[in-house]
């Protein structure tokens, strides 16, 4: 497996660049950027290419909605042409909330935006003229704008004509589309104990109908790291993100992560955690998130513990671990983390 981790987007972004220089000394393979509704990840992505000379620079994720297919292409060859071949091309759906309530966009037909985007993005960086007709009408029809339009390619030249796309995905069918056609796959909440019966089937419907051409699907999940003897309480630290994820991330009736809470088997909690967090009542939603969930979803423990967790992702596909190092001493715990992948 390779070894990857992440720099928020609510957190600050000079001082985790340079802590990511530093993990790159150690053997960080993959550093993923996000993007809500705080600073743009293009940007953190150009300057974490300027700083460090080896990893892998991905967004984790780029909404689909918020740009132009034409300027997730040309944003994804310029990364990876200023970082000497070392650009990921991560997109999501994101959610309504965040998609209308910001961007100001319909969130409509995820699915058929995501497969047009990939083919858009991959035809892009082989120098086609671009012409769609799709959701994405290109160039623009008459009677939609001036009729001057005309099919255009990119005028630079890619490093690479087949940059990596990973898709975020956790509905049956947004993950059997991912597996069909994108290089790899970012789940959240991710517990590989329970990942083939949570999404065995998906995966196997995609891969069906996946080009031989494509190679096989990477997969990026893990969690919270610290590895120590008295470490188990730092899990406590994941309870208000995974209440925020199960409770608030969306409408009531509209929360991709709470159908996967409930998919794991804590429905009842889910649907009081969900309650709770959105009559405003924060604290005691994070108070019910449950220890299983805690605890299968992180790398927390002794150093045992942590690498039978290894032992887990690796049985169950992932590819990349990706890790948020929370101990009191990151950089040992990488080390040592690198020492069983």
């Amino acid at each position: 497996m390779e070894l990857g981790s992440a720099v928020h987007y609510a957190g600050n972004v000079l001082e985790m660049a340079e802590r990511v220089r530093t993990w790159e000394g150690i053997g960080l393979d993959v550093v993923w950027v996000a993007e809500a509704y705080g600073y743009d990840a293009p940007t953190m992505m150009g300057y974490l290419a300027a700083r460090t000379e080896r990893v892998q620079i991905g967004s984790a994720i780029l909404p689909l909605y918020s740009r132009t297919p034409a300027l997730l292409a040309q944003t994804a060859a310029g990364l990876d042409h200023i970082s000497g071949g070392r650009a990921i091309l991560g997109l999501g759906a994101s959610g309504p909330q965040v998609i209308e309530g910001w961007h100001a966009v319909p969130y409509d037909r995820p699915l058929a935006r995501t497969r047009e985007i990939i083919d858009i993005c991959r035809r892009v960086w082989r120098r086609e003229p671009l012409v769609n007709d799709g959701v994405y009408q290109i160039p623009l029809p008459a009677g939609q704008g001036t009729g001057l339009g005309k099919p255009l390619k990119l005028i630079n030249h890619p490093d690479r004509t087949d940059i990596p796309i990973f898709v975020a995905a956790l509905g049956e069918k947004n993950v059997a589309l991912t597996a069909e056609v994108a290089d790899g796959w970012i789940p959240t909440m991710f517990i590989p104990e329970q990942a083939a019966d949570i999404w065995g089937g998906a995966l196997a419907t995609g891969a069906k109908a996946r080009g031989a051409d494509r190679g096989p699907l990477r997969v990026v999940a893990g969690g919270a790291l610290a590895i120590g003897e008295d470490v188990t309480a730092l899990r406590e630290r994941a309870r208000p993100n995974l209440a925020l994820y199960i409770g608030g991330m969306g409408a009531r009736e509209r929360n991709f992560y709470f159908n996967l809470a409930c998919r794991y088997g804590f429905e009842a909690e889910a649907n009081r955690i969900q309650d709770l967090y959105l009559e405003g009542r924060k604290e005691e939603a994070a108070a019910l998130v449950p220890a299983a969930l805690l605890e299968r979803t992180s790398l927390i423990g002794p150093a045992g513990h942590v690498k039978e967790r290894v032992a887990a992702y690796r049985e169950a596909g992932v590819t990349i671990l990706n890790v948020n190092p929370i101990g009191a001493d990151p950089v040992a715990d990488l080390e040592q983390l690198r020492g069983w992948l």
